[in-house]
């Protein structure tokens, strides 16, 4: 966090813009309101010892030393309340600081548009203006624009804490603040006034829960997102690319403008509720839950959408002349009021209120939200019917001058019932291929087809598979004696098939299969599919359709680098091919960040995930099939996290080619869409930056060039092998990341649905990527994003001659090893090596295992931090970039009392102290520090 004032309760008011910017001015405010209601609610003892600690903890920085001795001392003997009063004082001046800092950069781009200034990079008009300036063919462009899709896939989180109450009450902040900016000075006493009320409801407000988070919680706090601002800016974006395409058919005599629909351009996926990788709490209740809320919450909009307009648009005919069609829709809504016989506009869509309010019926089960209609009318046989009756609307309000009403009105709302339709998002299902095969085995057992389905060999199989793929018969026995997993897994399945008859394939779009790594893992999935009639099987005479998209996930490093084999095998598999012609030709992969990192460290990830991509075009390109690629991506460095717009431009060339999706999760997602600037500007970013890869022929270097492709790979084998000999050839280093990191303290608090591990093992190698990375994070050693580097780089400039010089070349020339050096150093400037050392001084009681494996962490820090150095010619890891170092600079203060008090509250919460303050104190550390760092889970 950033207050800068003095005094966290300076309440002095604001600045003059001569003697502070904006952002300094809005931080120092915050902090004061925040003081205030300290001191209000907690007394004058209480302020003092919050400012104390501060100035300990701002002093020991500004002389480059540590203030962990001295926090402690003023921190271990105060009461487990008055440590908590601490952590929520810097915890939300944390939360405060974020919140100014992203007022501050809409506010910059609102005055850079007022102003004239150059559309920023990683906007849509950027964008277009840069293929402009490049010549790129307007045919090529048009034809992007037309099949573009850009898919961001929220999922759940086990490290996220915070609530929706907490983001309701930071959003009315954030628009207070927002609203403060544009105000006379003559209306600031009473703007602040309501401001000063926000902070304090936050201040009163609890962060953290009571009870442990539920998957139906998560499913409800996600889809509040569309609220707070994605039904709003979804349909915003699509119709500025509209624009450009208009523009650009009318500037160029080679292109011609398309009516082709651009509203499925940006489709939200969904992973909560329908993941159940690891997470046995995801039945086929939490499913049939899930997708019925989306159904809910899309439909609440329209028809919501629908009434307002329906009360609006009050034209009257003593005016206007509406056409025909428009006439018609008035006169079918039965609306025998004398109030409105004037008012066609207004019975016309109390009609359609009334019409969708009756498909509403029919797939909610009778259980509608919002006002009831006028009239009972016959339902809409499909939502296309409605989008027809819209643009009626739209089309006669243009006829008589109203157009402005039909672009700003109507036409948004057409665009929402497209976009968004009855299933508002897809839900993603998603297993472990284990389980697959293990359900496959009783399966074929029961149905006495086969009794050792699971020692057979891979091509037995896949023979096996392809028989039942081309069977009409269902697979499942009535009354088969089947465990309470496989049962469970039919049940989602007909969940999904249900979920597809109520609200269209795009209900339950893709099936996502974890860890794949054959042709089999694939088949299986069909065959389940086929069961509950998603799969139409290939019988002799008949094609085989799908009606879900299978995805593969390769995510460890043996997986990536044998991916493209797998899937030319799958599609070489004629049936499978015949599933995937169903489909448009176009086939999905999804490509594991998180796990990869895990299992092999940063650069050996980057690298095979870069290498796996590569192949995997090709391969496709080979069987004529589109590919589309899924990059499950997380909030962190270690995960794959950093800018979007900077990690898709530095994809291979080919590998987005107009279509990508994304995985969008922990503390990322309310920063990305908590509100609607947030949500223009990440979804603005995904669209220009896929736009750019997909046409733009940037410094792509492949295996066919000896300059880099070669370097590369040895540099990151050699990371590879620095990184698992500390991971993995060690046999205590599990002992050691448990006891540094509050990994195990994440299953036992109120922190998530998921347990942090997919099965009850201790190892490493079960324990899932994101509490992995959360936990290094939270002690600020964060090796999954650096370990292994400096070792790689240090080898490879003595075995190579001129090896320095050409990394740095590699550096300048090539965009994916600037955007995977660039990410490290964002993660070098967040890491902190003393920070890491009173973890391991106070939680690791073996001298002897503590001082070894810290000290070959720090020693592999301290040649990682060098190396970039001299790789980048920065002074300082994020010396390019700022405004992201002034805001780092002034948040570690802040943090430094956070990890003390969360050192001595594991160190208790370990020894037995059941007192309940402590397990409090840990989740609010966690949430503090990771707000704190901004992308830590």
């Amino acid at each position: 966090m950033a207050p800068v004032s003095d005094h966290v309760g300076n309440v002095s008011g604001l600045p003059s813009a001569a003697s502070e910017d904006p952002l300094r001015a809005d931080i120092r405010l915050l902090g004061a309101m925040l003081g205030n209601a300290l001191r209000a609610s907690d007394g004058d003892e209480m302020f003092d010892l919050v400012e104390q600690v501060r100035r300990v903890a701002v002093d020991a920085r500004r002389s480059g030393g540590s203030s962990a001795a001295q926090l402690h001392d003023l921190l271990a003997e105060r009461s487990l309340r008055e440590q908590i009063v601490v952590v929520r004082a810097f915890g939300w001046l944390s939360l405060l600081a974020n919140t100014a800092e992203d007022v501050h950069v809409e506010r910059r781009r609102r005055h850079h548009r007022s102003v004239g200034s150059e559309a920023q990079p990683g906007s849509i008009d950027a964008s277009f203006a840069r293929l402009a300036a490049t010549g790129v063919d307007p045919t090529r462009v048009a034809d992007l624009i037309d099949r573009l899709q850009v898919s961001p896939v929220i999922t759940a989180h086990p490290t996220e804490v915070r609530r929706k109450t907490v983001l309701n009450a930071v959003r009315t902040v954030s628009e207070l603040l927002d609203e403060r900016g544009q105000t006379d000075e003559a209306e600031l006493p009473a703007l602040d006034a309501r401001l000063d009320v926000g902070v304090v409801t936050l201040w009163q407000t609890a962060l953290v829960r009571l009870s442990k988070l539920r998957v139906r919680d998560e499913i409800n706090e996600a889809l509040g997102y569309y609220d707070a601002s994605l039904f709003e800016v979804i349909p915003a974006i699509v119709a500025d690319l509209e624009r450009h395409r208009t523009d650009r058919a009318a500037n160029s005599v080679d292109a011609d403008s398309s009516d082709a629909s651009l509203d499925h351009t940006i489709s939200m996926g969904s992973w909560i509720g329908g993941d159940r990788d690891g997470n046995p709490f995801v039945t086929a209740e939490v499913v049939r839950f899930a997708t019925r809320r989306h159904r809910e919450v899309a439909l609440s909009h329209h028809l919501g959408e629908l009434h307002r307009l329906s009360r609006e648009l009050s034209m009257t005919e003593r005016v206007i002349q509406p056409t025909a069609a428009l006439r018609a829709l008035a006169d079918r809504a039965e609306d025998d009021s004398p109030f409105r016989a004037d008012e066609p506009y207004r019975r016309a869509l109390r009609g359609m209120h009334a019409r969708l309010h009756a498909f509403a019926r029919d797939v909610l089960d009778d259980e509608v939200p919002g006002p009831a209609p006028h009239a009972v009318q016959p339902a809409y046989t499909s939502l296309d019917e409605l989008v027809d009756e819209l643009h009626v609307v739209a089309t006669s309000l243009r006829g008589h001058g109203a157009g402005p009403l039909a672009e700003f009105e109507v036409d948004p709302l057409r665009r929402a019932v497209t976009i968004f339709g009855a299933h508002l998002c897809g839900l993603d299902l998603r297993q472990n291929s284990a389980v697959h095969e293990h359900v496959m085995d009783e399966l074929l057992r029961a149905a006495g087809v086969c009794a050792d389905y699971a020692e057979r060999s891979e091509a037995e199989r896949v023979d096996l598979l392809l028989a039942e793929l081309a069977s009409p018969r269902p697979l499942q026995v009535i009354d088969g004696d089947y465990d309470g997993q496989t049962r469970n897994e039919l049940a989602i399945l007909h969940e999904a098939a249900e979920a597809h008859r109520a609200a269209g394939r795009r209900a339950v779009p893709h099936y996502v299969i974890s860890m794949a790594d054959s042709v089999s893992d694939v088949l299986e999935v069909a065959v389940l599919l086929k069961d509950v009639g998603l799969v139409r099987p290939g019988a002799p005479g008949a094609t085989a359709t799908s009606q879900v998209d299978i995805v593969p996930l390769f995510e460890t490093i043996d997986d990536l680098a044998a991916a493209a084999d797998t899937l030319d095998a799958l599609l070489s598999t004629p049936v499978y091919r015949q599933m995937i012609a169903s489909r448009g030709d176009r086939q999905e992969v999804m490509i594991g960040y998180s796990d990869s990192n895990k299992d092999g460290g940063y650069l050996a990830s980057q690298w095979n995930l870069y290498r796996a991509q590569r192949a995997l075009v090709e391969t496709a390109h080979e069987h004529d099939v589109t590919l589309r690629l899924f990059h499950g991506r997380g909030g962190t460095v270690g995960r794959g996290g950093g800018p979007a717009y900077q990690a898709i431009l530095a994809q291979p060339a080919g590998s987005v080619d107009g279509s990508i999706r994304v995985t969008e999760q922990g503390e990322m997602v309310a920063a990305k869409y908590a509100n609607p600037a947030l949500s223009r500007r990440n979804l603005e970013t995904l669209v220009a930056a896929t736009i750019e890869a997909s046409l733009l022929d940037a410094a792509q270097l492949g295996d066919d060039d000896p300059g880099a492709a070669a370097p590369m790979g040895a540099i990151a084998d050699r990371a590879l092998t620095e990184y698992r000999e500390l991971v993995y050839g060690d046999d205590r280093f599990v002992e050691f990341f448990r006891s540094v990191t509050p990994t195990a303290e994440i299953s036992s608090l109120n922190i998530g649905s998921r347990p942090a591990s997919r099965t009850k093992s201790n190892a490493i190698e079960d324990l899932r990527a994101i509490p992995w990375v959360f936990g290094w994070a939270q002690c600020r050693l964060m090796i999954p994003a650096w370990y292994g580097a400096g070792t790689a780089f240090d080898w490879f400039a003595e075995a190579e001659p001129g090896g320095a010089e050409l990394l740095s070349e590699m550096y300048r020339d090539w965009s994916f090893f600037r955007s995977v050096l660039n990410n490290m150093g964002m993660v070098l400037a967040k890491s902190d090596v003393e920070i890491g050392r009173r973890y391991a001084d106070v939680l690791v009681h073996d001298d002897e295992l503590r001082t070894r494996t810290f000290q070959r962490i720090a020693d592999e820090h301290a040649r990682t931090l060098e190396w970039h150095r001299r790789i980048t010619r920065l002074d300082e890891p994020i010396a390019d970039n700022p405004l992201l170092a002034r805001s780092l600079r002034n948040r570690y203060p802040y943090l430094d009392p956070l990890h003390t008090l969360q050192v001595d509250l594991l160190a208790r919460f370990r020894g037995g102290d059941d007192d309940p303050l402590v397990g409090r104190g840990l989740e609010l550390t966690m949430n503090a520090i990771a707000t704190g760092l901004r992308n830590s889970g």
